[in-house]
């Protein structure tokens, strides 16, 4: 077993609730989230991201308006939705849930 695949899923397990967390600070366009995904080590190829977008816009958590560019084509910028923001307020309650197990299971003592 290699501990890269473990790691691997792990960040695709929080993948999700990192993207809406970003996209809940306001307006925000795909490659900027690509490039903050990247800088934090959560994502590697935009591959993965423009398939999990178009999920959590199919599934009602975001929309989407495009607006036109000055240097190109028009750029996609994605917001939240009211279902949305429920959503991560949600995953927010269950992300601390889960820092606080994960940190009451690494510092519990060893007991004989």
């Amino acid at each position: 077993m290699k501990v890269e695949n473990t790691q691997v899923q792990m960040r695709k397990g929080i993948l999700e609730y990192c993207i809406l967390e970003i996209i809940a600070r306001g307006e925000v366009y795909a490659s900027d989230m690509l490039e903050e995904l990247t800088a934090a080590k959560m994502i590697v190829v935009e591959g993965t991201l423009y398939p999990l977008l178009t999920r959590l816009k199919n599934a009602g958590l975001l929309d989407y308006s495009w607006v036109e560019s000055t240097s190109g084509p028009p750029r996609k910028y994605y917001t939240l939705t009211a279902t949305g923001r429920e959503f991560l307020e949600q995953l927010r309650h269950t992300w601390q849930e889960l820092v606080d197990s994960t940190t009451f299971i690494i510092n519990r003592k060893k007991s004989n």
